[in-house]
């Protein structure tokens, strides 16, 4: 017994670890670790290492990834495929001197949805076991809907004395950057063979390109062009009132829990749902109500992606659905059949260890990595990242790649100038998909 209790521990602590290499390196994904601790899991068998302790590694350093891969996104603006519409709130904070508090809030969401999962786990559960056909059936038409209404809602930038009209010229700008960057989407998933990385490590995501060229090189880029600096003073103390805070775990960890179920839908998607449910407040000027909003909504996003990969392990036991790679590795390293309530239990207290580790581990960096960048000059900084995600991106996806990211890097450049929402280039997700369940 006691044995058995140090393997479980020592799986969570290496998953834990893991989690933290792979959010904290922009391009490194938990479904890198994941496929290799499979190809690993025979030779880990004859050390007498079951299965069971690898899957445990596999969920922890899921659930890990979640927690920290907001750092790179807020300091250095780099993206991952789940942090992608993080960056530019986040990287806003950072310039207001917001850093710390930032990774504080977007720490506490992601805590909050650990414990929205377990206390909403059964009615959840118990709804999407029964509605899944349904939902599946007219995925297309909600997917439609939720791009209309993230169209339509563009209001664009105020200007006194214009007319009433002027919103619709934002929302054809909307209109245009959806499309644009949809039939970029659409093309990299249908010429993804092309890409052929130089380094192998794990599958090949075409997403990197994309993603970190729309909402990673272009911000920085325009960083670039408006002379920004980091500020010497950085916050950490919370200061965002608890029903903002409150709203941006509930909104975001339901949105993720959905996703989890459905086919074909990133946290990406559920993070545009979970936008919607931050309401403009009217109360104070513009400049503190889109400071308030920016905290609000790295709060809510957090709250996506850690619900996200608990609620996939739910699909997984209930209706044998894998919808992230760490699920497909777990699929392969049990039985389905054999995930019974005794194991959801085992796993679930694997979840919350990885998560209280996980939440002192992101206040400590975030706290501390300020220190660190302050010293260096941001043009420096701006140019050192956008030097990595290049090589990074030829690495990974070779000259197709590359091609790619200089293409989503001009598109995501144009938001800003249109004085639109950058989030209406998820597009590039959003468009392909609705044309697959079309």
């Amino acid at each position: 017994m006691t044995v058995e209790i140090s393997l479980i521990l020592l799986s969570i602590l290496a998953g834990f670890l893991l989690g933290i290499v792979s959010g904290l390196i922009p391009g490194i994904h938990t479904n890198n670790f994941a496929l290799i601790l499979v190809g690993l899991s025979p030779i880990l068998l004859n050390q007498g290492i079951e299965p069971l302790y690898v899957a445990i590694i596999v969920l922890s350093n899921s659930i890990s990834h979640t927690f920290h891969d907001i750092i790179p996104a807020i300091f250095l603006g780099a993206p991952n495929d789940d942090m992608a519409l993080a960056v530019l709130p986040g990287h806003r904070l950072l310039l207001d001197g917001y850093g710390a508090e930032a990774v504080r809030l977007s720490a506490l969401g992601s805590a909050g949805s650990v414990a929205f999962a377990l206390i909403m786990a059964y009615p959840l559960v118990f709804f999407f076991t029964n509605a899944y056909d349904t939902i599946q059936e007219n995925m297309a038409w909600i997917l439609i809907a939720i791009s209309a209404i993230l169209i339509l809602t563009e209001k664009g930038e105020y200007v006194t004395g214009q007319g009433s009209l002027a919103s619709f010229r934002y929302k054809g700008y909307a209109l245009c950057l959806f499309i644009l960057s949809g039939l970029l989407g659409y093309f990299a998933f249908e010429m993804e063979y092309l890409a052929t990385p130089i380094l192998k490590f794990g599958e090949t995501s075409i997403l990197l390109p994309i993603l970190s060229g729309l909402f990673g090189a272009s911000q920085l880029a325009i960083s670039l062009m408006s002379d920004s600096h980091i500020p010497s003073e950085n916050i950490s103390r919370m200061q965002l009132s608890v029903k903002r805070i409150l709203r941006g775990i509930i909104s975001g960890s339901f949105a993720g829990s959905i996703v989890a179920w459905l086919p074909g839908i990133s946290a990406s998607i559920a993070t545009v749902v979970a936008r919607f449910t931050i309401p403009k407040e009217i109360d104070r000027d513009d400049i503190e109500d889109e400071l308030e909003d920016s905290k609000e909504f790295i709060v809510s996003i957090s709250g996506v992606n850690t619900a996200n990969s608990i609620f996939g392990l739910f699909a997984l036991a209930m209706i044998g659905k894998t919808r992230s790679g760490a699920m497909v590795a777990v699929n392969r390293l049990l039985d389905t059949a054999t995930i019974d309530s005794r194991s959801i239990i085992l796993f679930l207290t694997a979840i919350v260890a990885a998560a209280l580790l996980s939440y002192l581990s992101t206040i400590a960096i975030g706290n501390n990595v300020h220190h660190v960048l302050k010293k260096i000059e941001y043009r420096k900084l701006c140019f050192a990242v956008i030097a990595g995600l290049t090589i990074m991106v030829a690495l990974f996806t070779g000259i197709f790649g590359i091609l790619l990211f200089l293409t989503a890097t001009t598109i995501g450049m144009l938001p800003p100038f249109m004085k639109v929402r950058r989030s209406h280039l998820m597009g590039v997700i959003l468009l392909p998909v609705i044309l697959y369940f079309i």
